[in-house]
């Protein structure tokens, strides 16, 4: 049986560590709220521009011109960026986890097709590179304060690849923010841009359409990229948030069981000390 001393340095180390994961929530809480604000504010602007790039797309399918835009040819997928974005801090639940997870079945199912990674942050890097993977590229430290620089500079390179014919179609796989306490993993085909199922929209276009889609397709791409990076940012720190509510919450219930567990070794202790007393002095009459 532990002693009462050993019990009391448990209590203290578990309310330590439940002023730290208090601290985490609401420090992950603070910067939630700003995360979630540029998540909504992105949103109709990325929705917007691929209905209309889509839209652009599917009114010149009959253009030759058009069919020879690098970034909309259709090819078969011996080759396949995947982009997978991840936090660079723990202590996450499984935010991580299933993410890379998905990545892993991802590649498990095309097992003849060559897949490069590019890896936005550091828990994905680490895990990947640690195995036999192909990592074409990773970001530590974007998410931090996710900028569109950033995603422009990384959505560049993937053009030039796909352009190039280094690579036959880009998939991205993140964490779409939804709610404090839900996240949706997403894999979403962004490389070649696909046309709308449906009758094309009669457009009529005022410049040339291949130039219209030469400017709109480069800007689509960095949208996408840089809207992964905001919602990976807000899921994570929502996901990070509802952890430590959670640690907190189990570190107050560990404390209330050794408290009571501390009591009745106090109390078994008084009790065997009395017990001693009173056979000792029954012993001396």
């Amino acid at each position: 049986m532990p002693s009462l001393i050993d019990i009391r340095r448990r209590i203290r180390s578990v309310k330590n560590t439940q002023q730290i994961t208090k601290a985490m929530k609401m420090v992950s809480a603070a910067k939630l709220r700003r995360a979630q604000e540029r998540v909504i504010a992105a949103r109709p602007y990325a929705a917007m521009l691929k209905r209309v790039l889509s839209n652009v797309a599917a009114a010149a399918a009959g253009n030759e011109e058009v069919s020879n835009t690098p970034l909309l040819k259709e090819r078969a997928e011996a080759r396949i960026q995947l982009v997978v974005f991840t936090s660079d801090r723990g202590l996450a639940g499984a935010f991580n986890g299933n993410l890379i997870k998905a990545a892993q079945r991802f590649i498990e199912d095309r097992p003849n097709v060559q897949i490069e990674l590019e890896l936005i942050g550091r828990k994905g890097r680490d895990f990947f590179r640690r195995r036999t993977y192909t990592i074409s590229g990773d970001y530590i430290g974007l998410l931090n304060k996710p900028a569109y620089t950033d995603a422009s500079g990384i959505a560049r390179k993937i053009i030039d690849r796909f352009a190039n014919e280094e690579i036959d179609s880009v998939y991205v796989i993140y964490n779409e923010f939804k709610s404090v306490i839900a996240q949706k993993l997403l894999m979403e085909k962004i490389l070649p841009v696909a046309a709308p199922p449906g009758d094309p929209i009669d457009y009529i276009f005022e410049q040339p359409v291949e130039e219209m889609l030469a400017s709109l397709l480069p800007k689509y791409v960095e949208v996408q990229f840089y809207t992964a990076m905001l919602e990976t940012a807000a899921a994570e720190h929502a996901a990070r948030m509802t952890a430590m509510d959670s640690a907190t919450s189990n570190a107050a219930d560990v404390i209330e069981n050794l408290t009571l567990y501390m009591n009745r070794v106090r109390q078994a202790s008084i009790t065997r000390e009395i017990i001693e007393v009173v056979s000792g002095a029954s012993a001396l009459e």
